[in-house]
């Protein structure tokens, strides 16, 4: 069983995951002699996490200078502010910024509002990284699995996702606690990811960045996905992309080999996620990345005994390392669907949430913070996380982040949320 104990030989592991990788692949990914041999990249896996200091830091250092603007139309937004709500709790944190429990003062409704630093993002050019989640968040109002953006806002110096607030808990933190799943409540879980990434697909999205820690449970126990970053928009049924990014356990072959890879990438992860809630750990894994990297590479899908033979099938047609022989690789969603693994799933039943879920997170309401980790929710909120514009120093480098990130507020008519 994952535990927290300093002596736990998988400490190392989950410590790297929270901190995220995904600055750490982008930094992988700006060696062009990258090769995935063991002996030419321990020098680049040896890299420095995210410091604490670069989270909502408004007394970091400015960012380099940026020439090319994002312009998605006029960015101002009347009707929603910082002000408007009472911040309660940090529950998450990332690269470049934090999400916050939130109750919106006039509905007293609550949200988990992403609160991101424009300086951290512009100093290392990940704006388009955050247009595109926006973007994607404005898709997802029609499926259930996805996780809601109710508006979008921003001050001279933040970005504000105000989003459905999910209480129950990560993938990876129940993952933690019990080890592995049986594998019905496996099977639930992966057929109700299935849906969500089969319907980004139909949007022409990639998804890109699927594991555990992005699989959140809702109040009921239905998964919801979230964290849209490394989406990539308008690819095609064929269609193609390039860009290094994920995360390590996660990355499919072609994306290590830096080729052209497709929607299957999506599938790949998927089959590691599966085999992580049934085995308890990742496909490949090594606490060594240069190795782990090769195993993805090259190293046999060995399975253990303890699944059934449907089970078994479908891993190994997701975790096929020729993209072109992967599962979902003719028929993208539908090839997922009608595999026999998920014979005993309504597909019907399951988008309308009519199956019961195989474990209820027993959450008491909006303040049951049990699922978080108290290394978030113990932190104290910062004062200045919820300043308006007016109250915040415009230096030049905050006018520049403004500029950088127009057309980022967003909002749907005053009575849908309100």
């Amino acid at each position: 069983m994952r535990t927290k104990n300093k002596k736990s030989p998988l400490k190392a592991f989950m410590k790297q995951r929270r901190m995220g990788l995904n600055e750490f692949i982008q930094k992988i990914a700006t060696n062009s002699s990258y090769s995935c041999k063991p002996s030419e990249v321990q020098s680049i896996l040896n890299i420095s996490p995210p410091q604490e200091s670069e989270l909502l830091n408004e007394n970091s250092s400015p960012p380099p200078s940026h020439s090319q603007q994002i312009n998605l139309g006029p960015s101002s937004n009347p009707h929603a502010k910082p002000s408007d709500f009472q911040f309660l709790k940090i529950i998450g944190k990332g690269s470049f910024g934090k999400v916050l429990l939130a109750r919106h003062k006039a509905d007293e409704k609550f949200y988990a509002v992403k609160v991101l630093q424009k300086k951290a993002i512009l100093k290392k050019k990940e704006e388009k990284h955050i247009m595109s989640e926006r973007n994607v968040l404005l898709k997802n109002v029609k499926h259930p699995f996805l996780v809601g953006l109710h508006f979008s806002i921003q001050t001279t110096s933040r970005l504000y996702f105000i989003l459905d607030y999910i209480n129950g808990g990560e993938l990876f933190y129940h993952l933690q606690r019990e080890r592995c799943f049986l594998e019905p409540r496996a099977r639930f879980y992966a057929a109700e990811i299935a849906s969500a990434l089969g319907y980004l697909h139909s949007l022409n999205i990639v998804y890109r960045d699927l594991k555990p820690e992005n699989i959140l449970l809702d109040s009921q126990g239905h998964i919801v996905l979230t964290d849209f970053g490394l989406c990539k928009e308008n690819i095609e049924p064929n269609g193609i992309t390039s860009t290094f990014c994920g995360t390590p356990e996660y990355l499919a072959p072609e994306v290590l080999h830096k080729q052209p890879y497709d929607r299957t990438v999506d599938w790949w992860c998927l089959g590691a996620v599966l085999y992580e809630m049934l085995y308890g750990l990742p496909p490949f894994y090594s606490r060594n990345t240069a190795e782990m990297y090769d195993n993805i590479l090259n190293k046999p899908l060995q399975l253990k005994p303890n699944i059934t033979n449907s089970a078994r099938n479908l891993l190994e047609g997701l975790l096929q390392k020729d993209r072109t022989k992967r599962t979902g690789a003719k028929t993208d969603f539908m090839e997922i669907k009608n595999h026999i693994f998920f014979s005993p799933i309504d597909w019907d039943d399951l988008i309308n949430k009519k199956i019961t879920p195989p474990f209820n997170p027993n959450v008491s309401g909006p303040s049951d913070l049990q699922h978080f980790d108290p290394e978030f929710t113990d932190e104290p909120v910062p004062n200045s996380i919820g300043q308006s514009p007016d109250s915040i120093l415009i230096t030049a480098s905050i006018k520049e982040a403004a500029e950088a990130f127009m057309g980022f507020s967003y909002a749907p008519p005053m009575d849908s949320y309100l």
